[in-house]
Order: C-alpha cells, then sequence, then structure tokens
C-alpha cells in the first residue's frame, strides 16, 4: 500500500495515491498527513475493503413457509431428529449488483463500511387443518424495526482495480448517479419492491379486489412469466389457453359505509387510493373518508369473510376516520415499522455514541390527502403494536392553512417531507413535528399545470401535470425549484413511478411509458408500451421483482389490471444495476369495475428514509446506517454541494492542483 502513493516506486498509481492521500480540505493530497485523521478516507474511519471491494452479493428475502403435520428432519442441527412442524426456506432475489453503505459494529470500530441485504425474511404458516393462518407477513425487530434487516460484513471480494470510484458515494459532475446515490445511501430504488401472492387494486365505488398473480407454491413465480413456463409448465399452457387471464381474485364492495359516517351524507366508499402494510390495508375512500380494511385472513380458507372493515363490532373496534373527500393516503413507510416500541440502546455508552437511532415519530401516523380538509392526520400506531383492544383510528389533526391544499389529490411521505399535489400546484410540507405541520415550499402555475401525481427519488422529485412529466430539485426542499428544460410531453400522464435509472408512467390512452432518468435534470422517453394497443386507459403502475425478474402492475382502467414482465433473466444485462426493460404483457385480471389504483410493495432495499431515519434492523452489534449528518459531510463541503469526476476516466497530473481535476466545490 506505501508503494502505490511513493512516485518513486514502480508501484505507484496516482488515482490510488488520490483516493487514498486526498485530505478533508479537498485540495492537498500526495502524500500521507502528520495526523491521519485529516484524511478524507482515514483507516481508522473506513474500512480498507470499502473501496475495494468489486462486488457484493445480497439476499433480498427469504421466504420461511411452515406447515403443520409433516415428518420431516431439521435442517440444523438443534438437537431434535425430526419435526412435525416443517419450515422450508425460499430464497427469493439473490443479487450482485449493489453497493450499500453503512456504519460497522462497534467490535470492529464502528469504521464506514459495504453493507448487504441479509435475513429479509416473509413468514407464512399453516396449521394441521391446512389453513393459513397467517400469509406472507412481514416481521418487527424488538426495538420497533422492520425485518427486512441488513448487516454490515466483509464481501471478500476484494480487488485492485475493480474497485469502487468516487461516484459510488459522492456526487458525479455528471449529474448521472442520482438513482445509484438512493441504492448507496440506502434510501431505497423501487427495484426489489415485494408485492406478493395479491396484488390490491382500487375500484373506486366498487371498492377494491386483491388479485391473485403468483403460483402458491416455491418458486413463487409470477403467472405467465418466464419463471411460469420454467417451473410449472402446465399451468403456463393452461394460462395461455385462457387467454393469458388471471382466475382468482376477491372483492371487497364499495358500499359497506354505516349511515351518517360522512358529513355530506353519502353512505358509498369510493377506494381511491391505497396501501398494504403488513395485516391492513389503508384507503382513501372519497366521501367515506379514510377506510382501513384487516386483509390479515386473505389467504385463510377457516374464515368466510377474507377482507373485512374490523373482525370486531364497532363497539370493540373503529377502522374509519371521517373526512369530507380523501382522495389519497400515504402511509410513511411500506415496511412494518413500530414506533410504540421501547428503543432501549445496548448500554450508556452505545447510547452517547448514537449507536441505534430512535424511530421518528411520523411513522405512527397516516396522512391523508382530502380535497377540502387538506392533510389530515391519523393516528395509527395501534394498528401497529399487536393489541386489538386499542384500534380506535382517531383524527390528530386537520390541517390546511388559508385553503393552501384545497383540491388535494396525491400525497407521498419523503422523510420529514410531504409532498402534496393540489389546485395550489406542488406543495411541500416539513412534518419533522407531525403535529406541526409547516409550508416550506409551494410550486405552481406556470412552472407546473394542475399536477395530479408526484414521486422522490433521491435529490429529485418527478411530478405528472397536465403537460406531462417535470422535475423538481428537492435536495433542500426548502427551496425547491423546477429544473429547467427537464420536461417529457406526455398527453395524459396520470401517475409515475420511478425505479433505479428508468420511471413508469401511467399515460392513459398511450399505456406505459418509460423514461430513462439516469440524468434527472435530462428525461427522455426511453420506449413507449402498449401491447399492441390493450393497455389504452394507464390510470396506475407499481413495479416490483420476484425472484430475478422484474414486474408492473398496471391498473389499466377500463380494463383491469396488466400484469406486465419487464425483465427476466433471459433479458440483456438482467443482472447489471438497472437492465432496459423489456416489456411484455404476461396476464390480465378483467375487473368487475374500473381498475384506478395499485397498491405499492414492501421497500427491500431501504433501510432509512430521505431524512437519515433509520427503518430497518441492523444485524451487527453497533452497526447501522448513515445519519443525515454523516449523509451530508459526503454530499457537500463549506455548505455546497460537492461534486467528483469519474476516477476510472481522470486524468490526473502528478502536481496539479487538484481543483482542476477532482471539481472543485460548486453548486
Amino acid at each position: 500500500v506505501a508503494d502505490t502513493i511513493n512516485p518513486a516506486s514502480p508501484d505507484y498509481n496516482e488515482k490510488a495515491a488520490l483516493a487514498k492521500t486526498i485530505q478533508k480540505d479537498n485540495r492537498t493530497w500526495g502524500k500521507p498527513p502528520d495526523d491521519e485523521l485529516k484524511l478524507a478516507h482515514a483507516n481508522t474511519a473506513m474500512a480498507c475493503y470499502t473501496c475495494h471491494t468489486s462486488w457484493t452479493p445480497s439476499c433480498f428475502g427469504c421466504h420461511l413457509k411452515m406447515k403443520a403435520n409433516q415428518e420431516r428432519p431439521m435442517l440444523h442441527n438443534e438437537g431434535e431428529p425430526e419435526l412435525r412442524n416443517w419450515t422450508s426456506y425460499n430464497f427469493q432475489t439473490l443479487r450482485d449488483d449493489v453497493f450499500l453503505l453503512g456504519r460497522d459494529g462497534s467490535v470492529t470500530g464502528r469504521r464506514y463500511a459495504p453493507v448487504r441485504s441479509a435475513c429479509a425474511v416473509l413468514v407464512s404458516s399453516q396449521n394441521q387443518n391446512r389453513e393459513w393462518i397467517y400469509s406472507q407477513q412481514q416481521t418487527v425487530s424488538e426495538e420497533g424495526y422492520s425485518g427486512q434487516s441488513f448487516s454490515s460484513h466483509f464481501p471478500h471480494s476484494v480487488r485492485t482495480r475493480e474497485t469502487r470510484s468516487c461516484d459510488d458515494c459522492h456526487l458525479s459532475d455528471k449529474k448521472d448517479n442520482n438513482a445509484w446515490m438512493a441504492m448507496t445511501l440506502m434510501q431505497g430504488t423501487n427495484f426489489y419492491n415485494w408485492i406478493g401472492r395479491y396484488v390490491y387494486t382500487a375500484l373506486g365505488h366498487d371498492g377494491f379486489e386483491a388479485v391473485v398473480a403468483t403460483e402458491r407454491d416455491e418458486p413463487q413465480a409470477v403467472i405467465g412469466s418466464s419463471l411460469h413456463k420454467m417451473a410449472y409448465p402446465e399451468e403456463y399452457e393452461r394460462h395461455k389457453r385462457r387467454g393469458q387471464l388471471l382466475e382468482e381474485g376477491y372483492e371487497h364492495p364499495g358500499n359497506d359505509i354505516v349511515r351518517g359516517l360522512n358529513p355530506f351524507g353519502k353512505q358509498q366508499t369510493e377506494v381511491l387510493s391505497l396501501q398494504l402494510r403488513g395485516e391492513y390495508l389503508y384507503a382513501a375512500a372519497g366521501a367515506g373518508g379514510l377506510r382501513v380494511y384487516d386483509v390479515a385472513n386473505i389467504d385463510q380458507k377457516g374464515f368466510s369473510e377474507r377482507m373485512t372493515t374490523a373482525p370486531f363490532s364497532p363497539l370493540g373496534q373503529r377502522f374509519f376516520v371521517k373526512t369530507k373527500y380523501a382522495a389519497a393516503v400515504a402511509s410513511p413507510s411500506t415496511l412494518a415499522v413500530d414506533p410504540t416500541r421501547n428503543h432501549r440502546p445496548e448500554n450508556e455508552e452505545a447510547q452517547n455514541r448514537d449507536d441505534k437511532q430512535p424511530i421518528h415519530p411520523l411513522y405512527a401516523y397516516l396522512y391523508v390527502a382530502d380535497r377540502y380538509e387538506g392533510l389530515v392526520l391519523v393516528q395509527a400506531a395501534t394498528l401497529l403494536d399487536g393489541n386489538p383492544n386499542n384500534n380506535f383510528l382517531k383524527r390528530a389533526l386537520t390541517w390546511n392553512p388559508n385553503g393552501i391544499l384545497n383540491g388535494a389529490n396525491n400525497i407521498i411521505i419523503a422523510g420529514t417531507h410531504a409532498y402534496i399535489t393540489c389546485d395550489r400546484g406542488l406543495v411541500i410540507v416539513d412534518i419533522n413535528e407531525p403535529l406541526k405541520p409547516r409550508v416550506v415550499a409551494e410550486i405552481g402555475a406556470p412552472s407546473l399545470k394542475n399536477p395530479r401525481a408526484v414521486q422522490v427519488q433521491f435529490r429529485y422529485a418527478f411530478v405528472c401535470d397536465s403537460e406531462g412529466v417535470k422535475v423538481v430539485d428537492v435536495t433542500d426542499p426548502e427551496h425547491a425549484a423546477v429544473v429547467s428544460g427537464a420536461v417529457v410531453p406526455i398527453a395524459d400522464a396520470r401517475n409515475i413511478y420511478p425505479v433505479r435509472t428508468y420511471a413508469y408512467v401511467a399515460a392513459g390512452a398511450q399505456g406505459l411509458v418509460i423514461l430513462d432518468i439516469e440524468k434527472p435534470e435530462q428525461p427522455k422517453i426511453d420506449q413507449v408500451f402498449n401491447a399492441g394497443g390493450q393497455i389504452n386507459d394507464a390510470r396506475d403502475v407499481k413495479v416490483g421483482m420476484t425472484n430475478v425478474s422484474l414486474f408492473a402492475y398496471v391498473a389499466d382502467g377500463k380494463n383491469g389490471l396488466r400484469v406486465v414482465q419487464l425483465t427476466s433473466p433471459e433479458t440483456p444485462g438482467n443482472m447489471g444495476f438497472s437492465p432496459r426493460p423489456a416489456p411484455e404483457l404476461v396476464a390480465t385480471r378483467h375487473t368487475h369495475a374500473p381498475a384506478l389504483a395499485v397498491s405499492e410493495g414492501i421497500d427491500r432495499d431501504r433501510a432509512i428514509d430521505e431524512s437519515g431515519n433509520q427503518l430497518s434492523v441492523f444485524g451487527r452489534r453497533g452497526a447501522r446506517p448513515l445519519n443525515m449528518d454523516e449523509i451530508r459531510r459526503m454530499l457537500t463541503t463549506g455548505g455546497r454541494l460537492f461534486t467528483v469526476p469519474e476516477i476510472r476516466d481522470m486524468d490526473i497530473k502528478r502536481n496539479r492542483d487538484i481543483r482542476e481535476v477532482y471539481g472543485a466545490p460548486r453548486r
């Protein structure tokens, strides 16, 4: 190592010298300083294999499926030769295309180190009567973090040439690594999202439907997919013969509101927006307000009603909150995060070191965008604590100062900010103190015209309005600004879903428009897919991965639910970071009413939110994701954005001022 930074040595390497000796002033490099702490990448602060990792193995989820009354040998040496309860381990997504960065455990010095997804399990259990008493449920750690877990680790893939580059961890001066940075910092990229066996689809006045989109057995292939053809050839052929139609689905009607629930006197729900989390489905039901449905027994044949407004009477539970017209609902996370549990550091020393970050209080609420009342917060933590005796939903806040949120039609939560589209445009609300929100930015006409949907990926928000898709720089939400020229004209952009370097737009009669957003400030259409004209009323789209194939689930209005395979192992570059999609319509469910929206899947690659709040459990003592202060130090210097060129192509001259080659601090 010493020889690589010694100009007199034949092993001298200028790129290695730069990386190893660059100091925190972003200016001085070439030889080790007298104090190691002056180095930007000091050995005491960063494990050497952080940069010298060529690739990292990650397992994004296993399905632990227990079946009773099966005499089987134990999988592990635990003292019992045979058991009556058999639990099979079914891995779901093994990939090597990720690079995640966090802090190592206390035993190894809590240095910056690579992180991998590990033990991110979903569980199912079948009793002796072959009843699925729970189906594909998330786990929650003792302290309330999601069981979609991660751990710092040594990847065993150390190389001297195929190493990390500067733009793997810092902003690229080409502005082309936005998605990569979202992955590195563990904020999630929607690439590994888990949709599961049931796809929950909103049907307006007709309620919603849980559409069965996969086989029950493992491997849990999406019906009609390449894996389905390989693993279930007979079922696949039957699927083709019936015109690729999905046969199984379970409906819940939209006319179950009790009399007088809504102050307008309307009695029927109108499910416009919905989100599954754990055993509950949250629904924005128009004049019916917020509705929560218990779907824990969706796969339980021992229950006569698979989905219900509540398993007990209104005297024992209250799963609704009156609002004038709930247009959209946002769960702050699709992960099963429980803020009600006691957060206990391992010891006083750990508490002082901030080894474990408490769950932010914003995760105790549901966020409703109401057309007339603005932002409505509902206290929903009681649904997460496992106690059915306190499940009485209550309105915690109604907030619409001076009518700023009138006409609210869409909402998402990204970190400690809510992004709401409404009559005024895009309004960004700080919810760091959930019960004391404040407007931090408002972008309206002429920049945005009648916005109807918004999604955030790291530094940028993508907004659908009447002119198409536009990009807003939200690096600092309090100074959010529309990116000049970053417009993709689309006649009827209904909704958008960014997935790494592509964004999928539900574009009405055009079908599915796929945008290239590798450079978010220069978005462009990559391709338009409508399955030969079959997809012609696209209202919403969500994306998820099953095994190593990527799928889009499209709410295609009058045509119902469409399942589109985007990539498979046969797709060129499938195991790369962001393979170009090769869309193929593989399945359709003709719902009994127009399909308006689809529930988002579980974020399997998300350990923190956009504000650095920890969401997922870490599997080594003292290990954790990066907090916001650490992220800020990686992205800024002197209060300004810090960008780097791609060191692989860098032409370094030994005595040249570092500002010329490494990128002087600039906006």
